[in-house]
């Protein structure tokens, strides 16, 4: 398994009572400890981030460096938070590349602030760039994968990445979340449009959902799904807000139950793709819930 992680990220304050806080960097910097770090953060580019954001948005974002600033009411930056959102994209993009040349084994780019909900223009729900959309299109310009699944296993919907890939028949977007909910998007009804048509696919979970639920949509749907698609790679968004304990969320995943489903995901990869396959840290907002899910996770992709 593979730990990527900066304790830079820690640099990133969206504020006083903000669930997206330092001390989620800071558990994982304990978690961490002295375990190896194969990989340093840098700074993604300018021509990386472009592949998904527009120039305006990059720009905005850069133009409140050494600032702190509200960009919506629950997306804020510190002073430090652009470099930070910078080094998150550019880890992720430096494990996802790793690991499907086969120079890594699977792992979590364990940063902060996640990216899901950013769109290719917007800035939202807590997310400033899309990290796992950028890494997607970074290995594919990198020619390391054709075709990428994605799936997002965060209580909230990916709407942010989903918009990325809407209307690419190259990324299939997989998404199991809390409906309705926040971001209010996430509909089974969304499929994708034009050329995208077929390669979005969205479960939709009542609140209190839990192990059963989400295990079951993986298996019936999501899987058969990415199977029948057959990527080159697959990337999860691992968000743990499902967590039953988790603060911001409304569902019940035990750490067992994230256990068993980045196992489904493992074998999924192993059949379909060679074993390639890596996530990048989205939400979880109970410190130590999110910590045991981040283990369980890596204990499952080590065969452990």
């Amino acid at each position: 398994m593979t730990i990527a992680f900066d304790p830079l990220f820690r640099n990133h304050d969206p504020g006083p009572g903000h669930p997206e806080s330092p001390a989620r960097a800071e558990a994982i910097a304990r978690w961490v400890g002295e375990r190896a770090a194969p990989l340093e953060s840098r700074p993604a580019t300018g021509d990386e981030l472009g592949r998904v954001h527009g120039v305006a948005h990059r720009n905005r974002i850069r133009g409140l460096e050494g600032r702190t600033a509200d960009l919506d009411p629950d997306t804020s930056v510190s002073p430090d938070s652009h470099d930070v959102s910078l080094r998150a994209a550019g880890l992720t993009i430096d494990l996802c590349k790793a690991v499907a040349q086969g120079e890594l084994p699977p792992g979590l780019a364990l940063v902060r602030p996640p990216g899901h909900h950013a769109t290719a223009h917007q800035a939202m729900g807590f997310c400033l760039f899309n990290n796992v959309a950028v890494a997607a299109r970074a290995l594919q310009a990198a020619g390391l994968a054709e075709r990428i699944a994605i799936y997002d296993w965060d209580v909230h919907h990916g709407n942010g990445t989903e918009s990325v890939f809407y209307r690419d028949p190259t990324v299939f977007y997989a998404s199991s979340h809390q409906y309705p909910y926040y971001p209010g998007t996430g509909s089974s009804r969304d499929r994708g449009e034009g050329p995208g048509e077929g390669t979005t696919l969205n479960t939709p979970l009542s609140a209190g959902s839990g192990d059963d639920a989400i295990l079951e949509a993986s298996k019936d749907h999501l899987e058969p799904a990415v199977r029948d698609f057959g990527p080159d790679m697959i990337l999860i968004s691992a968000g743990y807000d499902a967590y039953v304990h988790d603060p911001v969320g409304g569902l019940s995943v035990t750490v067992d139950g994230f256990r068993t489903l980045a196992a489904r995901w493992r074998d999924l990869a192993e059949s379909v793709c060679g074993g390639r396959i890596a996530g990048v840290l989205e939400g979880g907002y109970d410190v130590d819930g999110l910590v045991a899910c981040i283990d369980a996770t890596l204990e499952a992709w080590s065969g452990r």
